[in-house]
């Protein structure tokens, strides 16, 4: 097998973190597009389609929280581990539910990649993508990640993006170029 073929052959999960509206999803399905289009397998797993269908029923207190991120992180990798580009948009807003995703990559020798999509509360605010920060301010919504709920930024991520500082197309290209470092595209 040819070392490129081994390179779209080879499944990791790359799980990107980071406040509502931080443009994670974007960046994922950017991503996703690119891969493809060399001849990955690729899914992107997002949370808000995932709680819909995997996680109904859970709230966002901190347990149900860790739940859906553990449940996100068994499929993802149930699927790199068969060879699939898993790229998971969500919030995973405690570092421990996220270590632990990772613990559990790491355990079946699944590649796993953390990436911090930083894009700051003001920005994230003003772009408010579901209107979720609009109804935490009018007292509709509490619970907000990063207003009223903490969010946990990761100490030592694979891959830091300032989203709010270049273009879509900038922050798929640097997610991208680690992959190429990792020997993953």
């Amino acid at each position: 097998m040819t070392q490129e073929r081994e390179q779209r052959m080879s499944g990791a999960t790359i799980w990107l973190t980071g406040l509502p509206s931080a443009g994670k999803t974007t960046i994922a399905r950017a991503l996703a597009a690119r891969l493809s289009g060399e001849g990955h397998r690729v899914e992107v797993l997002d949370g808000d389609e995932v709680r819909e269908f995997l996680s109904a029923g859970l709230g966002f207190s901190r347990e149900d929280r860790d739940t859906n991120v553990r449940r996100i992180g068994f499929v993802a990798q149930l699927l790199a581990a068969h060879g699939v580009k898993v790229l998971v948009p969500v919030i995973a807003p405690y570092t421990d539910s996220r270590e632990a995703v990772r613990k559990h990559h790491q355990q079946r020798g699944t590649g796993y990649l953390e990436v911090h999509v930083a894009t700051p509360l003001e920005v994230c605010s003003a772009r408010d993508v579901k209107g979720l920060y609009a109804r935490q301010a009018a007292g509709e919504l509490s619970g907000l990640t990063g207003v009223d709920d903490p969010y946990e930024v990761p100490a030592d991520p694979d891959l830091r993006i300032e989203a709010h500082a270049q273009s879509v197309a900038e922050s798929a290209g640097a997610l991208h170029a680690l992959l190429v470092g990792r020997g993953l595209a």
